[in-house]
């Protein structure tokens, strides 16, 4: 790890944000990093990343670290490395050139935290062995960051305030991974017609990261398979006829994540029934995009993609009736079952470690009707948020193969009309869309998701 060529800049941003999150709660906090998880032997270990809820405050991914907030004040602890560290992995920054780097108020060892811990509010990380470590420390037991009580939840609730808009060094990172993402889509697009399988076109994209000492903010899914909403298989073989659907997002060094899906034909010319579809999609995402601004309900952003969606299934035949009632309804749900995106920022989808504390406005709850279910975000927009945009077709056999539900739905689907486009098995289109104070920036416009654009950049012409 070095340190960043914006240091100042950073450890500015880092003591507003903990200055904010003073004037939001009283008392200490002590946040832990976390550390690296055994894969198979102790000495081989799965990548580390650090608590985005730590990165915030910290905004270096340090491995066994802990820091304690206080008054607007940061306190570091953490240990220098060992002889036997170095020989493994070389030298790493000081414990004092790392308190500089992100402007900590005092740094000591990590054996010191235990005394400066009593009456601490803390979120429990995803490492097990941390999770047990803060809990000793603290003397109390921890439940999971989504049940949360007392001084937990009120820092939990005051770190959502905080993470739900984006500062601008916040969004000067996220905006370098949206660049990341966008060529690494544009690289996907164009090695398809050379590529034999799934996992050749994942190799291309993935490798745009790499090579800008970036990681995948979360699993890449590159499938045929698109109706296999979060599918991890890449062994398919590509074929003249498939839609190949790619939903991949580049993370910084420091934590921040894009999010960007694209849908494109596999010969680089979509088929007629592939097409009509895909604008479909495209007339959802386009008008759900124009209407983000300040104060408009995200809600309502999702049922706006919902009426477009079942309005155009109608115009091809797939649905009989009015979309206002299709909607009521949830017939579209048979379609579009997902909601039409989250909140983004440290993890893809942001906060959700926390349940539904982050993603709902106080006092609303989970709807229990087929698709809104699934929203992740009910809350009125404000400026600095970011938000995915990512309507979506699917043919999943277990829901339109679902006994009860063809029969719930046997006078609206046109089961025949539905038949004739077999060749389509999921399309998504997906931006990201940053809330400004008058409407929004598409942090992912430089990737095109007009048809003729996106065959395009498949077939080079």
């Amino acid at each position: 790890m070095q340190i960043p060529s914006n240091s100042e800049a950073l450890a500015n941003a880092l003591r507003d944000r903990r200055q904010r999150l003073a004037a939001l709660l009283d008392g200490p906090v002590v946040l832990w990093s976390g550390g690296r998880s055994s894969r198979n032997f102790p000495a081989n270990v799965y990548p580390f990343r650090a608590s985005s809820h730590f990165l915030y405050f910290a905004g270096l991914p340090l491995e066994n670290a802990a820091i304690r907030l206080e008054a607007g004040k940061l306190e570091l602890f953490i240990d220098e490395g060992t002889p036997a560290s170095a020989l493994w992995h070389g030298s790493t920054l000081t414990r004092d050139e790392i308190a500089t780097a992100i402007g900590a108020d005092a740094a000591v060892p990590l054996a010191d935290l235990g005394m400066r811990s009593t009456g601490a509010a803390t979120i429990p990380v995803q490492d097990a062995a941390t999770r047990q470590q803060q809990a000793q420390i603290l003397e109390r037991s921890l439940p999971p960051a989504n049940q949360l009580m007392g001084i937990d939840l009120a820092l939990a609730q005051a770190i959502a305030i905080l993470r739900l808009t984006h500062d601008p060094e916040a969004i000067a990172e996220l905006k370098k991974a949206a660049v990341a993402t966008v060529n690494a889509h544009r690289v996907g697009m164009a090695v398809t017609p050379g590529a034999k399988t799934e996992a050749a076109v994942r190799a291309s994209m993935e490798s745009v990261f790499v090579a800008q000492n970036m990681t995948c903010a979360y699993n890449s899914i590159v499938t045929v398979q698109g109706e296999v909403l979060h599918n991890e298989q890449y062994h398919h073989a590509l074929k003249p006829g498939d839609l190949l659907l790619a939903d991949v997002g580049a993370e910084t060094t420091s934590g921040w994540a894009a999010d960007v899906t694209r849908t494109w034909p596999v010969s680089g010319k979509f088929s007629p029934t592939q097409r009509v579809l895909y604008e479909v999609v495209l007339a959802a995402h386009d008008i759900c995009i124009a209407k983000l601004e300040p104060g408009v309900e995200y809600r309502d952003i999702h049922l706006s993609a919902a009426l477009i969606i079942a309005a155009g299934l109608l115009d091809l035949g797939i649905l009989r009736g009015k979309p206002e009632d299709l909607v009521a309804m949830d017939a579209h749900a048979l379609f579009f079952p997902h909601g039409v995106g989250h909140i983004l920022g440290l993890d893809v989808h942001d906060m959700e470690d926390l349940g539904d504390l982050a993603g709902y406005e106080a006092g609303r709850t989970r709807s229990d009707r087929f698709g809104l279910c699934y929203l992740r975000l009910d809350r009125p927009l404000r400026p600095g948020m970011l938000v995915t945009i990512e309507p979506g077709f699917y043919q999943v056999p277990a829901i339109l193969n679902d006994p009860e539900r063809r029969s719930r739905y046997k006078d609206v689907v046109n089961w025949d009309r539905l038949a004739q486009f077999a060749d389509v098995r999921g399309i998504r289109i997906e931006d990201d869309v940053l809330v400004t104070e008058s409407a929004s920036e598409v942090l992912t416009a430089a990737l095109p998701t007009k048809a003729d654009a996106i065959e395009q950049l498949v077939t080079g012409e």
